[in-house]
């Protein structure tokens, strides 16, 4: 009998294997399975079970969920101590008899013993296939824990790719450029910003004669990189293209040792980066004005030595996180020898960016003090994996969340933002739109930055629209934006700048439950209390979540305006939308 991890959570048994249906059960045997005889907290079980939000049952029912996995194994003779409660949490005892992940594990830590000078290339070649074959899909494709999903899939995927990276090496190394371009060609596509795989699938090009082509291949990844990350091809890419370009001799190939791979998927040291180009400065934020206060705090605390090397930006979607922390990072960049590096964690269309993705665009240690930005962080797991383990390093992230649990584990301050004052607001319509245009319109002007709720995105989304239509007064763009502002302020051609965009994949990240109290909040009477909307349990997760915000004693919650405006426009959107689909 086996367990099975490395693609749907599945118990072979004999010639039978028996892929788990996605259940409450499932995702526990999950959670146990990721730490092979260690002890897994309740906590951390609650957490995966309920996608961290536990009913005030979970405990029973997590003990249920014992008992049925239990009644699982004695169907298949698994003996039920296999599952052992101990202080604080379960352990699960397996070993490489019974769990694929941990033969894995033990094949690949043999085949860098093989891969000794000693032992020769191709016993290590052989155990790394034999690792990657026990792979049979995304690992943990039946388990519905979006935590686990989140957290632990991708440090899953990025043992995987590592061996692969190592096994295009040796391939490469033992003169095998034809035979594996075929890996490289589907490694290089479906995993297009990790470098490495661009890079091998380049050479062997190369080496094969094909030197348009291994042209071609490198201005794709270039342009790619430059579309969605904003940053250049590594060191050893670019040096690669120059060598072909030049119609140099490569030399014979390379197989670098393959780095050893964590234990288990907690968070981890990032594995040492090739020499990196130092990183360009930073251009300040176009139009940026005011938040006086916010930059002289952060810029205290980022360049700050002996405290905390983290400092988190929270706030609701639209506030101006992101905006706040580039222009930061420009100004106390000189502050930083070793190079800030700023990384965008969710892509343009909401969808996040996975830990193995961001990690081949971290510098490595060494080479000086730096300033690593991770801009709109979609939850801690996300942070955890990329935190530098040196002591080199200050990050400054950006997140609707406040990653308390980050902040208490790792140390560090949160910031949390507010909408810009009245003057702030004309201040930054002024320098996007002309100081001009705008003093001839003080008393407008006033009122359109009260449309946009003194957001910086509606603010220049406003500004865009003002920028393309000259002839427009500012006040005649306000009250065509009072009409609807939350459907009105969109510029068509980004999804970045349009406010049911951004807001939309704010609500698309809350749970149903946490999503209806927001509708509901947002539907009060804005003199009534919060509380009637939901539980302060609920009410503290939608301020986590930057949806509402911590009020007087008297009215511990508050919403901002626009957020209630877009919250009934939401609303009434949406009943629209169904009443035109009704059949008639």
């Amino acid at each position: 009998m086996r367990f099975q991890l490395l693609g749907p959570l599945s118990i072979a048994h004999g010639p039978e294997t028996v892929v788990l249906k996605p259940s409450k059960p499932t995702s526990l045997l999950a959670a146990l399975l990721l730490h092979p005889g260690g002890m897994v907290s309740t906590d951390y079980l609650l957490r995966a079970v309920w996608d961290e939000e536990p009913p005030a049952t979970a405990r029973a029912a997590l003990q249920t969920c014992v008992l049925r996995l239990r009644r699982l194994f004695a169907k298949y003779g698994i003996s039920a101590t296999t599952i052992e409660a101990v202080p604080g949490g379960y352990r699960m005892h397996n070993d490489t008899e019974t769990l694929d992940l941990a033969l894995f594990r033990s094949l690949v830590a043999g085949a860098q013993v093989a891969g000794s000078p000693a032992s020769g290339r191709p016993e290590e070649l052989y155990r790394l296939r034999e690792a990657l074959s026990l792979w049979h899909g995304t690992p943990l494709a039946n388990v519905a824990s979006r935590m686990l999903q989140r957290d632990a899939v991708p440090v899953l995927e990025q043992e995987r790719l590592r061996v692969l990276e190592r096994v295009c090496d040796l391939e490469l190394a033992a003169g095998n450029c034809h035979q594996v371009l075929v890996d490289l060609y589907e490694s290089a596509r479906r995993h297009p910003v990790r470098e490495r795989f661009t890079e091998q699938l380049i050479e062997a090009l190369y080496r094969t004669g094909r030197q348009a082509e291994a042209l071609a291949e490198y201005r794709t990844v270039r342009e790619r990189l430059r579309d969605e990350l904003g940053v250049d091809p590594g060191a050893g890419l670019r040096r690669l293209e120059l060598s072909i370009l030049r119609a140099e001799d490569l030399g014979a190939p390379a197989a670098p040792a393959l780095p050893a791979a964590p234990a288990a998927p907690e968070p981890r040291a990032l594995p040492p980066a090739a020499p990196q180009h130092r990183a360009p400065r930073l251009l300040a934020v176009p139009g940026f004005a005011g938040r006086e206060a916010d930059r002289r705090a952060l810029a205290a605390r980022v360049t700050a030595t002996g405290g905390p090397r983290l400092t988190v930006v929270s706030g609701a979607p639209g506030i101006g996180k992101s905006a706040l922390a580039r222009q930061c990072a420009h100004e106390v960049q000189d502050a930083f020898p070793g190079g800030v590096f700023t990384l965008a964690l969710t892509r343009p269309d909401g969808t996040g960016v996975c830990a193995e993705e961001a990690q081949q665009h971290l510098p490595g240690p060494g080479g000086g003090r730096r300033l690593v930005v991770l801009d709109d962080a979609a939850g801690a797991g996300q942070v955890l994996a990329l935190l530098p383990a040196t002591g080199d390093a200050s990050v400054l992230v950006t997140s609707r969340r406040g990653l308390a649990a980050v902040v208490a584990t790792h140390g560090g301050t949160v910031h949390r933002l507010d909408v810009l004052g009245a003057a702030e607001a004309h201040g930054l319509l002024a320098g996007l739109v002309g100081a001009e245009r705008i003093g001839e319109q003080a008393q407008a002007t006033a009122r359109l930055a009260l449309v946009c709720g003194h957001f910086p995105l509606a603010l220049r989304i406003a500004a865009g629209r003002l920028l393309t239509r000259p002839g427009l007064s500012v006040g005649d763009c306000a009250s065509w934006l009072a009409e609807d502002p939350p459907g009105r302020l969109a510029l068509a051609e980004d999804p970045r700048m349009s406010v049911p965009e951004v807001f939309g994949q704010a609500l698309d990240a809350l749970g149903p439950e946490l999503r209806a109290a927001f509708l509901r909040v947002g539907a009060l009477d804005p003199r009534a209390p919060l509380t009637e909307a939901g539980s302060d349990h609920v009410l503290e997760q939608l301020v986590d979540a930057g949806l509402l915000e911590d009020g007087p004693p008297s009215s511990p919650y508050r919403m901002h305006d626009f957020l209630r405006i877009y919250a009934r426009w939401f609303t009434r959107e949406r009943l629209e939308t169904a009443v035109a689909a009704a059949p008639r």
